[in-house]
């Protein structure tokens, strides 16, 4: 008997630990730090901090060629 007790008490710790991971991970503000660490991630470089040009330009590119085309678009339809 006291090595099904052994176990029952051994699971219930795993499920506590899960429970507890669990909660943690969705946890809104855990979340949006989450979020806003891999954001940062894909602008910086973790290791050295530098910034990540390449992913910045593109962003730039799409900002400015979505400007344009909603620029031209607007001198077509007005």
């Amino acid at each position: 008997m006291n090595a099904l007790e052994a176990e029952i008490e051994a699971t219930r710790e795993r499920l506590v630990t899960t429970i507890d991971q669990l909660v943690y991970r969705a946890n809104p503000k855990t979340i949006a730090n989450r979020q806003t660490a891999s954001i940062k991630a894909h602008f910086v470089d973790v290791e050295t901090g530098a910034p990540r040009t390449d992913n910045i330009l593109k962003v730039v590119g799409g900002v400015v060629g979505t400007i344009v085309v909603l620029r031209v678009l607007r001198k077509i339809v007005g």
